[in-house]
């Protein structure tokens, strides 16, 4: 889309993801890309089996490495920076205490050590609670760690928090808050007997919920200090609402509107749509997201994807590339290879405690080429399935849009188009969730609505 009349500077979108923060900038006029930057992050080492955290105040730092790049590559751009959009990954729970600092390191959406909290609260609720979400994190934190739950005074979602650090704001908006367990997306409002079942007071906890694409604040001394900019752009430079990654990759897309569905492959599997009314799928599989433009965004999320070909390849020391060639000759179906590629439990189908399993092993079959093949054949009937279960939801899919960084994989495009029956399109700019943080940005502050991407 292209900014309004007059609207002239750049715009920066971040993505704080698991693996890393992508920046992007673009211009606010033709939502060009001018510049990008990235710095990598890691899961808290040495935790059980289960358990997935990150520290904040690491986000902080690879943002800074991130946004770094960006000047570098573009260092007059800090003058004429209009707006700030952040992504961040959904479900993860940032509790602060009365000052705003963080009590505990986030346990993010792939931590599964909440799975019990999950059933309790599905069982409560008659509503599957999937263990990845927000829900059982607070109500894991209360009994786990009572200390901790009695300093808390904010609960945050990742871009949440990076918000108040450029703001001094406390907000969030529908499409993130609706992968938290705790929000009634058909209202857009936070629910209460939801939360309750949490605590007495946690409603008291939670943020206000900002209109969708708006501004929540100007940079403050914070803001400023953490993205690298002069004095000047303090009280100038506006940040918008900004969304979970899943709601800005959608706008990164150019999915906005129904019809196309987007493929994410990266650390986790998702699978999306555009909706005008919101699905309640009693099954849980299909997330009943809101998105960031007003609309609905029904989604089925899959924690292994990537991941799985990872452990491949550590496992054999070689390159994606050079597996994957080897993957090319093997024939489909792996002479018998199957690969389940639980590695981390799943969402979908909701299996917390499960684990990967090879099958129909027999002799030669362990080599490089098979596995890594049997990896992405098993990965992809995963994702097969997931956009078949939206189309099951009467929801109408014209097209289907990859992104990710798996979505470079030229031989893994191959088994997603043979089992889509639509057009399959790669996205030509691969940080979508960043790239729909900056057209966010520059939405906020261009008198236009967000209509889509500029080709």
């Amino acid at each position: 889309m292209g900014a309004g009349e007059g609207t002239s500077g750049c715009c920066l979108g971040l993505d704080v993801g698991t693996q890393g923060v992508k920046a992007i900038l673009i211009d606010a006029q033709t939502c060009a890309v001018i510049a990008r930057g990235a710095a990598p992050l890691s899961l808290i080492p040495g935790l059980l089996p289960g358990h997935a955290e990150q520290h904040p105040r690491d986000w902080a730092d690879a943002i800074r490495g991130a946004v770094a790049d960006v000047w570098k590559a573009a260092p007059h751009a800090r003058e004429s920076l209009l707006s700030v959009g952040v992504s961040g990954q959904q479900h993860g729970a940032v509790v602060v205490d009365e000052h705003r600092q963080v009590i505990r390191p986030a346990k993010l959406w792939c931590d599964t050590s909440t799975a019990a909290e999950a059933a309790e609260l599905s069982a409560l609720l008659n509503r599957p609670i999937p263990a990845g979400f927000t829900a059982p994190k607070l109500l894991w934190l209360k009994r786990n760690e009572p200390a901790h739950w009695a300093r808390v005074r904010h609960v945050l979602l990742p871009h949440d928090w990076v918000n108040l650090q450029l703001t001094g704001a406390i907000a969030t908006e529908a499409g993130d808050a609706s992968g938290t367990g705790y929000f009634d997306p058909v209202a857009r409002e936070w629910d209460r007997f939801a939360l309750a079942a949490i605590d007495t007071h946690a409603h008291e906890l939670l943020p206000r919920i900002a209109a969708p694409g708006s501004i929540i604040g100007q940079l403050n001394e914070s803001g400023v200090d953490l993205l690298g900019l002069p004095a000047s752009a303090m009280g100038r430079v506006a940040v918008s609402t900004g969304g979970g990654d899943n709601m800005m990759s959608a706008i990164g897309a150019g999915a906005t509107a129904p019809g196309p569905a987007v493929i994410s492959l990266g650390t986790s599997a998702t699978v999306f749509t555009v909706s005008d009314r919101p699905l309640l799928d009693p099954t849980g599989a299909i997330a009943p997201f809101c998105d960031s433009t007003g609309h609905w965004l029904p989604l089925i999320c899959m924690l292994n994807c990537t991941g799985v070909l990872e452990e491949v390849r550590q496992a054999f020391g070689m390159t994606h590339a050079g597996l994957t060639a080897l993957a090319r000759a093997v024939p489909p179906g792996c002479d018998g290879l199957a690969f389940t590629p639980y590695l981390r439990g799943e969402r979908v189908p909701n299996l917390p405690d499960a684990t990967g399993t090879l099958s129909g092993i027999r002799d030669g079959l362990l080599r490089p080429g098979h596995l890594y093949r049997a990896a992405l054949e098993g990965v992809t009937a995963s994702i097969v399935s997931a956009v078949q279960r939206l189309r099951d939801g009467d929801l109408p899919i014209t097209t289907i849009r990859l992104v990710g960084g798996g979505a470079k994989n030229e031989l893994w495009r191959e088994l997603i188009l043979e089992g889509m029956g639509a057009p399959v399109q790669l996205v030509p700019e691969p940080e979508t969730a960043a790239l729909g943080a900056a057209i966010q940005a520059q939405s906020a502050v261009s008198p236009r609505a967000i209509v889509g991407v500029r080709s």
